[in-house]
């Protein structure tokens, strides 16, 4: 990234919000955001250790924000069954959304979760309120675009008078045609509705649907096909709930160790190909092309990628799990205490950042803060706003 970030900001133009990552990611954990110099008390040896960028998008930064959410979510965590769905956009949304990001990516969480809280609502299925959390991806094993929510969703309701839990039925939550053409046809009425009001700007390749008749008949060719809602066997219990969100609600469009090789301006990544048995290939692309593909999965500033619904809804979430506890007979959880950097680390992955590299016996101690010193020349100006 750092190799061919320049060189692609030369010849590109880039939004501010890429702007910001492309950067962030190319100075992370480089002098160029400062850093500490630790003295080991034992030895003697100095250690240089630079600070880490923290955006959201960098592949090296997301650890600790997924560990620290993860623990969160576990006074949220009910003993129940909990399902699995994906809602997928057709891939004819995709040029709309790289220019209406926000937009799309909005509507998408909005179609999706009055889907599931209708499905439960009905009488015919359950009849109560469900608990779902929602996480926004936008891209496929190739970094391509491919734009859908992954849904967990509690295997029953809390009534409408807040007096029983309603238990899903083993093995079945709500048929997945009908919430595809349900979903397929709220995400449209949205989409339809945000049209009139300016909300959506054409350009480039989505130039035709400025006018009226073309959007119409755009419209016309999505609600045409049948749209991909997919649910997965239910999880066993919420140790599996937990693991399954640790993979997925703070992953980026790539992680490092997908990575395999960056040799005369050429990036090769491993892959899997789920239409294959998910046999796993390695992909090579040129640099910009790399860059292109990864840059289209900059959230817009501010947006939120995980949202909660239902009786999971932080208005309430916390009253309402409790009655859940309460007619499902389960105890209370027990409170998490903070956890400092070092005992969080020395806990998940059994090092201890503070001893000595060096003589392994010593412990780090800081000496010095290390002021940020740019290594690079200054970035060409972001185009757009800023957030």
């Amino acid at each position: 990234m750092r190799a061919a970030s320049e060189g692609y900001r030369a010849s590109h133009r880039l939004s501010y919000q890429q702007e910001r990552v492309l950067g962030a990611i190319a100075s992370c954990r480089t002098a160029a955001l400062g850093g500490h110099r630790a003295q080991c008390d034992h030895c003697g040896a100095v250690s240089i250790r630079y600070c880490s960028c923290r955006n959201r998008h960098c592949p090296k930064c997301q650890t600790l924000a997924k560990q620290r959410w993860l623990e969160r979510q576990c006074a949220d965590l009910l003993d129940i069954d909990y399902w699995h769905l994906v809602f997928t956009l057709p891939h004819e949304l995709n040029a709309l959304a790289q220019g209406n990001p926000r937009v799309i990516y909005r509507l998408l969480f909005q179609s999706a979760s009055q889907t599931l809280l209708a499905f439960g609502r009905n009488p015919r299925w359950l009849g109560g309120e469900l608990g779902i959390t929602l996480v926004l991806h936008t891209w496929g094993q190739r970094l391509v675009q491919h734009i859908h929510v992954h849904c967990v969703v509690t295997g029953g309701v809390l009534s409408e008078d807040g007096e029983r839990w309603i238990p899903a039925k083993p093995g079945f939550l709500f048929p997945v045609r009908a919430l595809s053409a349900v979903f397929r046809g709220k995400y449209l009425e949205s989409l339809a509705q945000a049209y009139p009001g300016g909300e959506l700007h054409f350009a480039g390749a989505t130039a035709s649907l400025a006018d009226p008749a073309g959007f119409g008949e755009f419209l016309a060719t999505l609600k045409a096909n049948d749209w991909v809602v997919y649910a997965k066997p239910p999880f066993a219990g919420a140790e599996q709930v937990l693991a399954y969100l640790g993979r997925y609600t703070h992953r980026v469009a790539i992680a490092n160790h997908r990575l395999v090789s960056f040799e005369n301006g050429e990036v090769r990544f491993r892959w899997r190909d789920y239409a294959h048995g998910n046999k796993t290939k390695v992909m090579a692309l040129g640099a910009e092309e790399f860059l292109r593909r990864f840059l289209l999965h900059t959230l817009p500033a501010g947006f939120v990628k995980i949202r909660h619904y239902g009786l999971l809804g932080n208005r309430c979430r916390h009253q309402k799990v409790a009655r859940c506890r309460v007619l499902l007979g389960q105890p209370d959880p027990q409170p998490c205490e903070p956890e400092s950097v070092e005992a969080m680390m020395l806990r998940l992955t059994g090092i201890d950042i503070q001893r000595c590299p060096a003589c392994a016996h010593g412990r780090l101690r800081l000496i010095a803060v290390l002021a940020p010193t740019p290594t690079n020349p200054p970035c060409p100006k972001a185009t757009g706003p800023p957030p």
